[in-house]
């Protein structure tokens, strides 16, 4: 394996920092593809997010704020969330065996909540949700992995303030701001392959966006919605750790890149009174990220910031997801859900790597809710993913990918409380 070339570079040490740069960017885009997490309540959960339409509770102010108005409790309504995720391993099988690897098994919880206060103005309604629409823990400890993905984490945290405007008995609109605080960590360490070539990169950002709905009730039984996230900037600053064969940088890094806009176009049915069926049409607009580009102040003339600081396109797709959602209501007190998930991944096979081998996918999902009184009620809810085995065969640093990726996926556990007052 030639790792110098005629001038002393160590073109291997160059593309496995290039590479790392991009795990910080990929992390960030965990809310809307890959491992993201759309599901942030009881019923989230348990419909696999197919609850844009007919949503009836607090975390209407989430999903769909124009169905504020709709609620039938005219007093406040909050609903609190207990998330747990799990995210097996997931195996790189390569046609060099040498190659091959798994991912560490990751655990992370997620508290959420959602809060609708009482009728403003007759027509008005405030609600706020404070919610993880992401996040991410990922490990590859095996040397070809940890190259380019030694570790990576993140942690995003949304604060959502809504309202809501009743046009008439059948038609309401909403809107809200999106608060976005980020956190993430990344390290790749190519030691294992016989490189001195090490880094370790920690960043935030806060930033800000807005989301709208409309609602739509030609009748009793049917409900149409449409709802749109814009898109957030992302402006990431932290700090840097670069060793690239004699040189080294510790300092500033930053980089701007888009969180993509996502649009939901939903209709529910109920039949007979008790049974309520939603279809989800999902697209999320991923074409905006092209590419990432690291800044390092003032270090232009730095090697090392030079090599890890390089473009790199990733050149994703616009993606769809299709969500199904089943509501019975079996007793009075007692409500049954199950929902079915069909997501698209964005990910072309030419710029796949260790950071985000993504893969389409199948969710599915059920869960319950029980009223102990008229005040309030519990729940649990399970969702698990089941991603497709993807081939891949690129020039991806450190030397290509040959292969291709099997296991992972996740398994998704909540419990909620809810309450009226």
């Amino acid at each position: 394996m030639k790792v110098v070339d005629k001038h002393g570079n160590f073109n291997l040490q160059k593309t496995v920092l290039k590479t790392s740069a991009a795990l910080i960017i990929s992390a960030s885009y965990m809310q809307a593809s890959g491992y993201k997490i759309p599901e942030q309540s009881l019923s989230g959960l348990a419909l696999g997010a197919a609850n844009v339409a007919a949503v009836n509770g607090a975390d209407a102010s989430y999903y769909n704020p124009a169905n504020m108005v709709f609620l039938t409790n005219p007093e406040s309504e909050l609903e609190f969330v207990a998330t747990y995720v799990n995210l097996p391993h997931m195996t790189y099988t390569d046609n060099n065996s040498s190659r091959n690897g798994n991912s560490k098994v990751e655990r992370f919880a997620a508290p959420l909540f959602h809060f609708v206060i009482p009728k403003y103005y007759e027509n008005w309604r405030l609600g706020f949700s404070m919610v993880v629409p992401g996040g991410l823990a990922k490990r590859w400890d095996t040397p070809y992995q940890a190259a380019s993905a030694k570790k990576f984490s993140l942690k995003i945290i949304e604060a959502n303030p809504t309202a809501a405007y009743k046009i008439n008995d059948w038609a309401s609109v909403g809107f809200g701001v999106r608060a976005v605080y980020t956190t993430g960590e990344v390290a790749s360490d190519a030691n294992g392959l016989g490189l001195p070539a090490k880094m370790n990169m920690k960043g935030d950002s806060f930033d800000f966006g807005y989301n709208l709905a409309l609602s739509i009730r030609p009748t009793e039984e049917l409900k149409l919605a449409a709802t749109y996230r814009s898109k957030v900037n992302l402006i990431l600053e932290g700090d840097a750790d670069l060793a690239y064969a004699i040189y080294s940088y510790n300092g500033d890094a930053s980089v701007n890149v888009p969180l993509p806009a996502v649009l939901d176009l939903a209709a529910a049915y109920t039949f007979f009174n008790t049974t309520t069926v939603e279809f989800v049409y999902e697209r999320v607009y991923w074409s905006a990220y092209k590419g990432i580009d690291f800044d390092f102040p003032n270090e232009s003339s730095n090697p090392a910031t030079n090599y890890f600081g390089s473009p790199k396109d990733k050149n994703w797709r616009d993606s769809n997801t299709f969500r199904l959602g089943i509501t019975h209501q079996a007793t009075d007190n007692l409500k049954l859900m199950a929902g079915f998930t069909i997501d698209k991944t964005p990910a072309p096979k030419n710029t796949l790597a260790f950071e985000l081998p993504d893969s389409n996918s199948k969710n599915y999902s059920a869960g319950f809710e029980y009223k102990i009184n008229q005040d309030m009620s519990i729940g649990m809810a399970y969702l698990f993913s089941d991603k497709e085995k993807r081939d891949v065969k690129n020039n991806m640093p450190p030397l290509g990918l040959d292969g291709k990726f099997t296991d992972g996926g996740a398994h998704l556990v909540n419990m909620s409380f809810k309450y009226r007052f």
